[in-house]
């Protein structure tokens, strides 16, 4: 079947492809997130909450069209191979135009909710996350969607290290240049020989796992369109920051426990630090606010912090090995 998308990023164009995709919510009362042009086809794309009750992700050109497609179609395939998976429920799926319609969830990401996390909770949420990754990561799981499917993208790259040495010391303190150009010294040592390989979410972050009730629990992981084939510690790249390191390092334990497999702190860290970076500096170079509204030199900060508590580097920015 041909692969389609919409001619313009305009609600009028979205009401257009929904009278072909799902006929009931043409008419509906639209909330578009994202819906703005971009001078690069990879991002035009954009999701729209209808009456409510429907996410809808839609696209303008043809790469973040594909993305969708896969999607729908690893959700599908999960839907069967691994029923316990908090997936979205699909109403519709489309290539003619890409489109796919999801039942919107009573949840709050988890940046929304993470505050509400207290020491008690904690073992409970690090065992809800543990339970989806180390399951997600099941080598089985792997084979079973590849059949399904044929060959997995990998995950999207980040920046490389060459560019963060080059471009990043000008965000930043005199000071921090230096510890940042050895951080990415460690990194590509602590990448250089590759991982184990499995199914990856590619952007489990705290937008993309939404929780519910007054003691957190882990609901729904959306947004799987970067899924593919990676190492593990790729998929918990994002949790030191987003959950904090005693959290994390709890997250670890159970995911151990629970999946049989080690898990490498070093390259979580490793990804950990490309990624803040990469963020930090496409943000800083677009001229757009950091989600926190603070700067590149203040992360550099966070990310010393966290390394320092995991005992990933000696101190003062200072490589362990």
């Amino acid at each position: 079947m041909a692969l389609t998308w919409l001619p313009e990023p305009t609600v009028a164009a979205l009401r257009a492809a929904l009278r072909t995709v799902a006929p009931d919510l043409a008419d509906g009362t639209v909330v578009p997130r994202g819906l703005e042009p971009d001078d690069d086809p990879q991002w035009c794309a954009a999701s729209a909450v209808v009456d409510g009750r429907f996410v809808v992700k839609f696209a303008w050109a043809r790469p973040p069209a594909l993305r969708i497609c896969h999607e729908a179609r690893l959700l599908a395939t999960l839907r069967t191979a691994a029923p316990w998976m908090p997936l979205p429920v699909v109403v519709a799926a489309s290539r003619t135009p890409a489109m796919l319609v999801t039942r919107r969830a009573d949840a709050a990401p988890f940046f929304g909710v993470r505050h509400r996390i207290a020491a008690a909770d904690r073992q409970a949420v690090a065992r809800d996350l543990a339970a989806v990754l180390a399951g997600l990561h099941d080598p089985r799981l792997l084979a079973t969607v590849s059949e399904a499917l044929g060959p997995l993208p990998q995950p999207a790259a980040h920046t490389s290290t060459d560019t963060l040495r080059a471009r990043f010391g000008a965000l930043i303190r005199p000071g921090q240049r230096d510890v940042v150009s050895s951080w990415c010294d460690w990194a590509d040592r602590a990448l250089a020989a590759p991982g184990r390989t499995v199914l990856v979410h590619g952007d489990f972050h705290g937008d993309n796992h939404l929780w519910e009730g007054e003691s957190p629990r882990l609901r729904l992981v959306v947004d799987w369109e970067t899924a593919g084939a990676g190492e593990p510690e790729f998929d918990l790249r994002c949790l030191p920051g987003d959950c904090g390191v005693e959290l994390f390092t709890a997250t670890v334990a159970h995911y151990e426990r629970i999946s049989g497999a080690s898990v490498d702190v070093d390259r979580v860290m490793a990804w950990h630090l490309r990624t803040v970076l990469d963020d930090a500096l496409w943000r800083a170079e677009a001229g757009v606010a950091l989600p926190d509204r603070r700067t590149p030199a203040q992360w550099v900060d966070d990310l010393d912090a966290r390394f320092t508590a995991l005992g990933t580097f000696g101190g003062a920015g200072s490589p362990r090995r």
